[in-house]
């Protein structure tokens, strides 16, 4: 019985390791030491008779072996933290942890503002936040759900709605306005030196502009480029040309008249943020409850 025990603790371990592909943040996710872990691995290694891991000094890698096994055990894995997760109905104070992939902005302005009531709310529930633009796989980085604009969520996964629709703003100083003029029609940023913006694939995003039936998108040109808006925004404050943002990064400056908007009647209306998760997975209740409160506040409308 108790070697049972061990292989079932020692299989859980290996999930996590080819999880992470590192034995640091596997043991920091277990809450053990990286040297126990690897005595673990090894001791599931003697016993199965196999090698499930390739070990070098800079990667971990799974051998063919332990990608079979990986395989066979994601899903009966997923189906017992499920069950245990049902707990979580006959508890007062309902406990758990969940790990988002969230981008800046949904951070500073739809997460950020619910955080204190929710750990009022649910003080044995445990959020982790890995605040990233970059489109990653939120399954195989181990996370449990992510957060992203509407439009790019990947299409095999389960999406709810976070927040309204959201306008995006082309915006710049009066500094830099009263040195070059503000452009009438978007064709006119080709003479603009405008922040660029790399997105989440790694590509440079081409504004885009909508105004009745008429739509373009503007591969604009400038010195600056970025991947974290408010790098981008702290420049444009300075004068240091336009920008194109979501109107939520920009409020608070165009009321006090640091920034000002430019071809109104040509910013569009974009789908607003929503959280994701795999189809394949049961809903974590502390993740549902998360949701849930996102949705109640509404920090950014719904």
């Amino acid at each position: 019985m108790q070697s049972r025990r061990s292989n079932f603790a020692d299989l859980s371990y290996f999930l996590e390791i080819a999880k992470h592909r590192n034995f640091r943040r596997a043991a920091l996710e277990l809450e053990i030491s990286a040297s126990a872990l690897s005595h673990a691995l090894r001791g599931l290694e003697e016993r199965l008779g196999l090698r499930l891991l390739n070990r070098t000094s800079r990667s971990v890698t799974l051998t063919a072996a332990g990608e079979a096994l990986q395989s066979a055990l994601a899903r009966p894995f997923d189906e017992i933290n499920g069950a245990l997760d049902v707990l979580n109905r006959f508890r007062e104070t309902p406990r758990g942890r969940v790990r988002l992939s969230v981008p800046t902005e949904a951070a500073q302005f739809l997460i950020g503002p619910v955080m204190a009531t929710f750990l009022d709310r649910y003080p044995e529930i445990e959020i982790e936040f890995s605040v990233n633009n970059r489109m990653i796989d939120v399954v195989e980085n181990g996370f449990d759900a992510g957060i992203r604009y509407g439009g790019t969520v990947p299409q095999d996964m389960i999406a709810q709605r976070l927040s309204a629709d959201i306008r995006w703003l082309v915006v710049g100083a009066p500094s830099y306005l009263e040195r070059y003029g503000a452009p009438l029609h978007p064709d006119d940023l080709q003479a603009h030196r405008c922040v660029r913006i790399r997105i989440g694939d790694d590509s440079i995003f081409r504004w885009e502009f909508e105004r009745g039936d008429e739509k373009f998108e503007v591969n604009v040109q400038g010195g600056l480029t970025v991947d974290q808006g408010q790098i981008g925004l702290a420049a444009v404050k300075d004068g240091a040309g336009l920008m194109y943002v979501a109107d939520p990064m920009v409020r608070d400056y165009l009321r006090d008249g640091t920034l000002r908007t430019v071809l109104d009647d040509w910013a569009p209306l974009g789908p607003g943020f929503h959280a994701y998760y795999s189809s394949r997975r049961q809903v974590p209740a502390a993740l549902r409850l998360f949701i849930d409160h996102v949705r109640e506040l509404r920090p950014l409308g719904l």
